[in-house]
C-alpha cells in the first residue's frame, strides 16, 4: 500500500481521552514523544463525556500513587473518600467478612471518587501538557496500517482528517472500532444483569466502610462518598429494572432497604437513578502491528470488585513504562515489535488473574443452588477468620500484581527518558 504524504507525524496517537486514556497521556508525557489524543468531546463538554458521569470509582492505593506522581491527585483529593473498612454479607446466610485497613498496615484499602472529579482533573492536567496535543470534538472513522506507521482517520465539524503515528493506542471503549478494524477480536459475554446506580443520603454516618452484599435478588454494593454520603451499585435481572427506575424514591428505598438491612440506618435520600448492562469483555490479545489496546478497550469487567478501572490503569501505565525503559535501551520506536510484545506478556498475566477473580465471584454469588449457598457462607465466615485471607484481599484492593509498574509504586518515568 503507498504511504500517504502530507500527514501531520505523530509518535504516538491515543484514541480516546477517557480516564484510562488521558492517564496514558499523563503517563507518556515526560518522555519526549509527539503525542496526539484524539477525543470526541472537547473539554469543556466534560460533562458530557460518557466516563466522567456521576458515577463513583473505587480507587487502589496504586492508582492514588500513580495520580500523586502525575500531578492530578491533589485535584481529586478534596471529594475522595478513604474506604477504611470492607464488610461482606451474604443476605439470610450467617457467613460475614470484615477486612480492616489498620490491621493491614494500611492508611486505606482504597478511595472512592465521582468520575466527573477523576475526569476534570485528569483533563486539567493535560492542559498543562504542551507535548500532548488534544484534537477534540473529533469522531475517529478509521485507522489502517500504512508502512512503519498507522494513519488515523477522523472527523472535525464534518471535516475529514488524518494523522500517522508509528504506534496508535485503542482507549476508545468496549465497542472499540481502532481494535476492531486491527483485526483483534474481542468475546462479550452477557451476564444478563443490569447496574443500578445513585448516591444515598443514610441515617447514620458510614464511618468509611464499603459494604458488598449478596441478595437473592443480586449483589449491593455501598461505598462511602464525601459529605456523609453514599454511593450505590444494585445489580437486578433485566426485566426487574425498568420497574424499579419507574418507582418513586420512597418506593424504591422501600424496596432497596429490605435487601441491604438496618446497617446504616434507614436511607432517608436517594439521587438520580441510572442504569448500564453488565458484560464480561476481553480482546483477544492487547496488541496487533503498530498498535496496543488498553483500558476497557482491552477488557471489560462486571463492578462486583471493584477492579475494572484500575486493572485498565495499570494497562496505561505498563505501557508508558515499557516505551520508557525501551527508551533508556536504545530503541526510541514506540510502536516497536519486541516492545510490543513485552506489553502484551506483562497484562495477559495480570489480567487473567482478575478476570478469573471478578467473574468467579459473579458466578458463586448468582448461584440459586442451595448447597453451594451454604458453602459460600462458610466461605465468607472461615475468611473472617483467616489473617492470610484477609491479607489476600488487601493485597487486591490496593491494586497488587505480581509486576507492580513504576508509577503504581509512586516512582515517575521522567527519569527513564
Amino acid at each position: 500500500m503507498p504511504v500517504s504524504a502530507a500527514l501531520p507525524e505523530y509518535d504516538l496517537a491515543i484514541v480516546g481521552g477517557g480516564l484510562v486514556g488521558a492517564s496514558l497521556a499523563l503517563s507518556l508525557a515526560p518522555l519526549g514523544l509527539r503525542i496526539a489524543l484524539v477525543e470526541a468531546v472537547t473539554p469543556a463538554q466534560g460533562e458530557q463525556h460518557p466516563s466522567f458521569d456521576e458515577r463513583t470509582t473505587a480507587l487502589a492505593n496504586g492508582t492514588v500513587r500513580a495520580f500523586k506522581t502525575l500531578g492530578v491527585w491533589a485535584a481529586m483529593e478534596r471529594e475522595a473518600a478513604p474506604i477504611r473498612k470492607i464488610h461482606v454479607s451474604d443476605q439470610g446466610r450467617f457467613g460475614t467478612a470484615r477486612v480492616d485497613a489498620a490491621e493491614q498496615g494500611l492508611e486505606a484499602l482504597g478511595y472512592v471518587v465521582p468520575n466527573r472529579v477523576i475526569g476534570a482533573a485528569l483533563w486539567a492536567g493535560l492542559a498543562r501538557t504542551p507535548s500532548v496535543e488534544v484534537i477534540a470534538p473529533a469522531r475517529v472513522t478509521g485507522s489502517e496500517l500504512e508502512g512503519e506507521s498507522r494513519v488515523v482517520s477522523y472527523d472535525v465539524a464534518g471535516e475529514p482528517r488524518s494523522l500517522r503515528a508509528r504506534l496508535v493506542v485503542a482507549a476508545d471503549g468496549i465497542r472499540s472500532l481502532v481494535r476492531d478494524q486491527a483485526g483483534i477480536d474481542a468475546d462479550h459475554i452477557e451476564y444478563e444483569q443490569v447496574a443500578l446506580t445513585a448516591v444515598l443520603v443514610a441515617q447514620r454516618f458510614h464511618d468509611y466502610v464499603a459494604y458488598e452484599r449478596f441478595t437473592e435478588q443480586g449483589p449491593i454494593a455501598i461505598l462511602p462518598l464525601t459529605d456523609g454520603r453514599c454511593g450505590m451499585v444494585w445489580t437486578r435481572k433485566p426485566a426487574e429494572v425498568e420497574r424499579l427506575l419507574g418507582l418513586s424514591d420512597e418506593e424504591f428505598l422501600r424496596e432497596f432497604q429490605a435487601a441491604f438491612g438496618f446497617r446504616l440506618g434507614r436511607f432517608l435520600r436517594i439521587g438520580q437513578r441510572a442504569s448500564y448492562n453488565l458484560v464480561l469483555s476481553r480482546a483477544e490479545r492487547h496488541v496487533a502491528r503498530r498498535l496496543a489496546v488498553v483500558g476497557n478497550a482491552a477488557q471489560g469487567l462486571h463492578p462486583i470488585a471493584g477492579q475494572g478501572f484500575n486493572l485498565g490503569l495499570r494497562d496505561a501505565m505498563s505501557l508508558a513504562e515499557v516505551i520508557a525503559d525501551r527508551r533508556v535501551a536504545g530503541t526510541p520506536d514506540p510502536g516497536d515489535p519486541a516492545l510490543l510484545q513485552d506489553y502484551a506478556d506483562w497484562r495477559e498475566a495480570d489480567r487473567r488473574r482478575i478476570v478469573a477473580f471478578t467473574d468467579g465471584l459473579v458466578r458463586l454469588f448468582s448461584t440459586p443452588l442451595g448447597v453451594l449457598r451454604s458453602l459460600r457462607s462458610l466461605g465468607i465466615l472461615a475468611f473472617d477468620v483467616l489473617p492470610p485471607a484477609k491479607s489476600a484481599l488487601a493485597r487486591l484492593s490496593v491494586g497488587a500484581a505480581e509486576r507492580v509498574p513504576r508509577l503504581a509504586r509512586g516512582v515517575p518515568l521522567a527519569g527513564s527518558g
